[in-house]
């Protein structure tokens, strides 16, 4: 699936946002909606009849920078939906760490207890197909190491 097909917009990052409400990413695709349908959707090896969309605890998310952090002005990366049980991409879209990582710290701010959330919706031309509320957000550098201090990780939780 290409890249260009998706738009991705956030809400809830920046100077005038709630910083007690989750951050919302809206990812909208403008391409044949059979084609990420299928995607989304859970096999048989997903425990679930054909056709079944893919829950919140059966996508990961996670963005991994193409170029080391610290030496780019705005390093570029990829952001990609994964389906957890087969380790397949739903989805991939080119994004920097300028439009990444705000987002991930404006989901820790919005939380006193320290478990951040926040939510993704998944539009097809405008029409919503799926909303997830998720916890976890993994960042990678561009070797393929988890940078924890980046990535949301709730407690509790070992990678």
């Amino acid at each position: 699936m290409r890249r260009d097909y998706f738009d991705l917009a956030v809400e809830g990052v920046g100077d005038g946002a709630d910083t007690r409400s989750p951050p919302l990413v809206r990812i909208d695709f403008h391409g044949p909606e059979e084609l990420l349908r299928e995607r989304l959707s859970r096999g048989e090896s997903d425990g679930a009849d054909d056709g079944d969309l893919l829950g919140a605890d059966q996508i990961d998310v996670a963005f991994r920078l193409r170029e080391p952090l610290g030496e780019a002005d705005d390093p570029e990366g990829v952001v990609g939906v994964t389906n957890r049980f087969t380790g397949d991409f739903v989805l991939e879209l080119n994004e920097t760490a300028t439009d990444v990582l705000p987002f991930i710290h404006a989901a820790r701010d919005a939380t006193d207890d320290g478990d951040a959330q926040y939510r993704v919706e998944i539009d097809v031309d405008g029409a919503r197909l799926v909303d997830y509320d998720k916890d976890t957000f993994l960042v990678y550098d561009h070797e393929g190491n988890l940078l924890r201090s980046e990535s949301l990780i709730p407690s509790g939780v070992e990678l």
